[in-house]
């Protein structure tokens, strides 16, 4: 039934200290819920949702229309959950700018001051760092990674909310990340892209991609000089015709000599090793997939991954105020139910759940 229409503008501003306070309490106390109920497993599968991820941000206070609910709820959750990991079974770090940069070792002392010697803290090293690479790197849609966030659980499973921004267009692109659901990290490894616009975008992981990334790979493991010397000859005869348009970011000859003696060096294996070589980023796989399509003849995909939309903006009262008594309340119920819970009384929270089941 509609009840009503919000408008929902464009708007700067920061999350006021009184709510993040509040988010930092009421999240996780419902994450805390979804433990105790399901396991820290559902934790990474729903954050991996797209739309659950901005309903969790639209519940806490934060408009749903803001590019900043990703970086504000991420931070929230995690200073929120600071020393309870133990309890809960997951782990948060990463997070903006340079936090996101130390997410690997974050990582590595968290599995050291917790004790998960059954934990590799290497391979999640790595998914990190992939994750990363694959959507600044290989997905080359004009947005740059400023935010990284990665959770996992005690028994190894993962998930990534990331997310970049366009600083030509100002808006921002989310990137969500399903550890079980990775089968390959650069074959359609995504649990979710979302943006409110699809643009012109080198996919070097889409689905049909495969020819290309094989070409690639072969490519970085030729001498550097023959590449270049291809690489030169298409930009003599002029740029091809191809969908993206090659002439924005195209390196220099000599900056791709010198990126190419690491991936030679390294003779990488398969593409995703062609992405984990120190120094090879955007322009090196664009250079190496012009080289695989117009010489070889192996195209490479412009399907842009976006497969889900948000707006973005801030947040000031729109639709409408946070009404801060209620929210004091909702976390009041929830901590209540939750201290009610560990001394076996349960009867707040099954209540919670038959509401949750009747609610419209």
């Amino acid at each position: 039934m509609r009840t009503g229409t919000a408008s929902l503008p464009l708007h700067g501003g920061h999350c006021p200290p009184w709510l993040f306070e509040r988010m930092q309490r009421l999240g996780p106390a419902i994450l805390e819920i979804i433990v105790r109920e399901y396991g820290p497993g559902e934790v990474l599968r729903r954050l991996s949702d797209p739309f659950w991820f901005q309903a969790f941000g639209c519940v806490l206070g934060f408009d749903w229309h803001s590019s900043g609910l990703t970086t504000t709820l991420c931070g929230a959750l995690k200073e929120g959950l600071r020393g309870r990991e133990k309890d809960l079974g997951f782990v948060i770090a990463g997070g903006k700018g340079r936090t996101s940069r130390r997410t690997p070792e974050e990582i590595v002392a968290a599995a050291d001051r917790l004790a998960l010697t059954s934990l590799k803290p290497g391979d999640l090293v790595y998914a990190s760092r992939m994750a990363a690479k694959v959507d600044n790197t290989a997905v080359q849609d004009g947005y740059q990674l400023y935010h990284h966030v990665f959770i996992f659980t005690f028994d190894g499973r993962w998930a990534v909310v990331q997310q970049g921004m366009n600083e030509g267009t100002r808006l921002a692109r989310r990137y969500h990340w399903l550890g079980e659901g990775v089968k390959d990290f650069v074959c359609e490894p995504h649990a979710a892209v979302c943006c409110d616009a699809k643009g012109e975008t080198l996919n070097m992981v889409a689905g049909e991609g495969q020819v290309s990334r094989r070409m690639v790979t072969e490519l970085a493991r030729e001498e550097p000089n023959k590449v270049v010397n291809e690489f030169k000859r298409i930009l003599d005869r002029g740029m091809p015709d191809l969908p993206l348009p090659w002439r924005h970011d195209v390196p220099r000859a000599s900056y791709l000599n010198k990126a190419l003696l690491k991936v030679y060096a390294a003779q990488p294996r398969d593409f995703a090793a062609v992405l984990g070589v120190e120094g090879v980023g955007p322009k090196t796989v664009r250079a190496l997939a012009m080289v695989a399509e117009v010489a070889y003849g192996a195209p490479a995909s412009f399907r842009d991954p976006v497969r889900y939309s948000f707006s973005h903006g801030g947040k000031d009262g729109h639709p409408y105020p946070v009404d801060r008594r209620e929210y004091d309340r909702s976390i009041a119920v929830l901590e209540q139910a939750l201290a009610a819970a560990k001394i076996g009384r349960t009867d707040k929270l099954q209540a919670l759940k038959r509401l949750a089941g009747i609610s419209p």
